[in-house]
């Protein structure tokens, strides 16, 4: 899908673009759904709750809130397409983290649970026509081609994937 010209944040888009590497939306979803199971659970259990730094999330936090803003951009996503009206607003990603209850649920369930929204994301973004991707839409902060939505999803795991490979595997010594 092709990048807005019509950007409230140029450097969210540019980064969001960056890190899927150009690749088409669909392309795009199913090696992040490749790139989930991938994942090393067995390292990831190793790290346990341990943090790089004091304050940071956990990896259970981590993956919690990759499910729970691919949901929030999904919902955003419909909103938009079934032409609702309303711009829906920010979300404070501290507070949902504080609330998660991730720290008590298992990497696998967590996995589990990224890899049934995942699928659940894509079937979403597939149900849109062409048309509808390439529209542009609005949110708090942002505007930018429905298509740009999914494309956030993607990226947003990238971006913490690349986080946990950068600075929790290293806790695995």
């Amino acid at each position: 899908m092709g990048k807005s010209n019509n950007k409230k944040d140029h450097e969210f888009l540019e980064y969001v673009y960056k890190l899927n590497e150009g690749r088409e939306l669909i392309e795009a979803f199913e090696l992040s759904l490749k790139d989930i199971d991938e994942i090393n659970i067995d390292q990831l259990q190793k790290i346990g709750q341990r943090t790089y730094a004091e304050g940071k999330w956990t990896i259970h936090t981590i993956l919690q809130h990759l499910i729970d803003w691919e949901r929030v951009w999904c919902y955003r996503a419909i909103i938009f397409a079934r032409h609702e009206g309303s711009i829906p607003d920010a979300h404070d990603q501290e507070i949902m983290a504080e609330n998660s209850n991730a720290n008590k649920r298992t990497i696998e369930d967590l996995l589990n649970e990224l890899r049934i929204v995942r699928q659940s994301s894509i079937i979403l973004f597939k149900s849109f026509s062409n048309e509808l991707l390439e529209t542009n839409c609005e949110f708090f902060e942002y505007e930018m081609p429905l298509s740009a939505i999914g494309l956030t999803i993607i990226a947003h795991q990238i971006h913490h994937i690349n986080i946990i490979n950068e600075r929790y595997i290293p806790l695995d010594v």
